[in-house]
């Protein structure tokens, strides 16, 4: 194979029958795909939450509805509009309709505090925002250290919302418009949004995602699931759980583009908690899920996990962060369908690999480059040389879904795009097949007595513990190693642990200077909205 490995791309010969190398994309802008679903399947429900069902027809008209409403108060082509809400039917109706009328959407973190979202309010130039009544109050308060100047909120919980100039209650306003927003005309290359990564390393940033990124990553998607299917399911089909949220990359393009764009039914679940996951399971018994790894063992750990039917489901998704193996297993004994983990990143869209649907898996691997992507693993140090097929280096891609850039952030921009490659910033290696595997993120890399240690190796090694039920390893100063490894352990409930025997447990599993040296239990570890554990949050506490 030339340039070690990766001009051959040996991960071909796994894509399952009826998956091909390249796409011919439709250029198909999301508010069109949204148009095509609504002729194609009017009367069928697009969005259900608890019991209340919307099909494709209503959806079209109230993201009409609020196109006009936002071209009223004089929102236009390329002006961004910010979005505060978990998974409800605004949150669809809301990020569609912005990109009816050319405007760039701006998702935010409800989770996120003031301090956090003025930066991205502010960042993005946000001139409205769409929010619900529980932090209707806070924006108004937030709004004067802001360019935002109309807030539009949804009615949910009941919470008052005090009276304020420009300040509009959702039905209201929607009743009072007609569903006839002005002609836009749109570009594949025209920025869609403003996807702000989550922070995990400092000030969040703004990905540029096109309308070209995000359709053709959803038609990606969509191809690399139903072309295996051979005739079983088919577009219209399907009913998706749309759990994992839409204000994070892999939410929106997995569960809410991707449903639209296939025309299928999907579930919300606001709060995406396993009495809430169990409970949609059992009701609507969906075809595809798609949840990150802490909603999977959370299920996988409820006392209703067993009582719950799951046979319905023909496909299960995982991404936004690495799945025990062990839970992989469960989770397919349980449904009879496979579990296919994937990778990628929000300046991706996200997706990048994927575990073939109809393929070779590999359970603890991210699968193989998707269709019309190249990805590689380059040296830690110059970030261009690829390294040979089975070596440790960082993992950089490209493809149509891959970001513009940065918003005001060009040296960023740079960086993350050097040589025409993303650059991923998270450490990997690639096997004679093709198949990529995620060891750690480059920051989080541990240099110890002249040795590279992953704590993700280690982590793993700890989920199999019986009385562990999440691990985290970091790197800690050291007199004289540099530094020296630090585990945090939560252990399952009931149990208890000595620090000594948690490092006896790894005597003969791991090589003596991966050791941790020092142990810690907690009742909890800090995590981001999609269940990444947030190393730089432990690293900053005193240690």
């Amino acid at each position: 194979m030339t340039e070690k490995g990766y001009q051959a791309k040996p991960w071909l010969k796994h894509y399952a029958d009826g998956v091909t190398e390249e796409i011919e994309f439709e250029e198909l802008c999301l508010p069109d795909i949204l148009e095509r679903a609504a002729k194609r399947y009017p009367d069928k429900d697009a969005l259900i939450f608890k019991e209340d069902k919307m099909s494709f027809k209503e959806l079209k008209d109230k993201v009409d509805r609020l196109a006009t409403c936002l071209s009223g108060f004089g929102i236009k082509k390329g002006d961004s509009v910010a979005i505060l809400l978990p998974n409800l039917s605004p949150c669809v109706i809301s990020y569609y309709a912005i990109l009816r009328i050319g405007a760039i959407v701006v998702m935010n973190n409800p989770l996120y505090s003031d301090r956090e979202l003025e930066h991205q309010l502010n960042d993005s130039g946000a001139r409205a925002l769409i929010t619900m009544d529980i932090f209707g109050n806070r924006m108004i308060d937030l709004r004067r250290k802001t360019g935002i100047k109309q807030i539009i909120y949804t009615s949910v919980l009941g919470t008052d919302v005090k009276p304020a100039e420009d300040v509009y209650e959702w039905e209201d306003i929607l009743s009072k418009t007609s569903p006839s927003p002005p002609a836009v005309e749109l570009s594949f290359d025209d920025v869609a949004m403003y996807q702000y990564t989550g922070g995990t390393t400092g000030v969040s940033k703004g990905a540029m995602l096109t309308h070209r990124n995000l359709s053709c990553n959803v038609q990606q998607l969509a191809s690399w699931l139903i072309a295996p299917l051979k005739g079983g399911l088919k577009e219209g089909q399907g009913i998706s759980l749309s759990a994992p949220p839409f204000f994070h990359a892999f939410g929106l393009t997995a569960a809410m583009n991707s449903s639209i764009y296939l025309g299928w039914t999907q579930v919300m679940i606001p709060r995406p908690q396993p009495e809430q996951l169990l409970e949609a399971i059992r009701k609507f018994k969906p075809t595809f899920i798609f949840l990150v790894p802490t909603m999977y063992i959370g299920i996988l750990n409820h006392p209703d996990f067993d009582k719950v039917d799951m046979k319905s489901i023909k496909f299960c998704g995982s991404g936004a962060a690495a799945l025990p193996v062990q839970v992989i297993e469960k989770i397919q004994k349980k449904t009879g369908s496979p579990l296919m983990e994937g990778y990628g990143m929000t300046e991706a869209s996200p997706i990048t690999h994927v575990n073939p649907f109809g393929g070779l898996r590999k359970p603890g691997s991210v699968g193989v480059p998707i269709q019309n992507t190249l990805s590689r693993i380059v040296d830690m140090k110059d970030g261009i040389t690829p390294v040979p097929v089975g070596e440790v280096g960082e993992i950089v891609f490209k493809g149509p879904q891959v970001m513009k850039g940065y918003l005001n952030m060009p040296d960023e921009t740079a960086e993350a795009l050097k040589g025409g490659w993303l650059h991923s910033g998270d450490l990997g290696k690639m096997d004679e097949d093709g198949y990529f595997y995620v060891v750690d993120r480059k920051k989080d890399m541990v240099a110890s007595g002249g040795y590279n240690v992953y704590p993700k190796e280690i982590e793993d090694v700890y989920l199999e513990h019986p009385k562990v039920a999440e691990a985290a390893a970091i790197g800690v100063p050291h007199p004289t190693r540099g530094e020296q490894v630090k585990l945090m352990l939560v252990l399952k409930e009931g149990e208890s642990a000595t620090e000594e025997e948690m490092i006896e447990y790894c005597s003969d599993k791991l090589a003596k200077y991966k050791w941790p040296t020092m142990v810690e239990f907690r009742s909890e570890l800090p995590k981001s909205a999609v269940g990444k554990i947030l190393k730089h949050v432990l690293r900053e506490e005193k240690t």
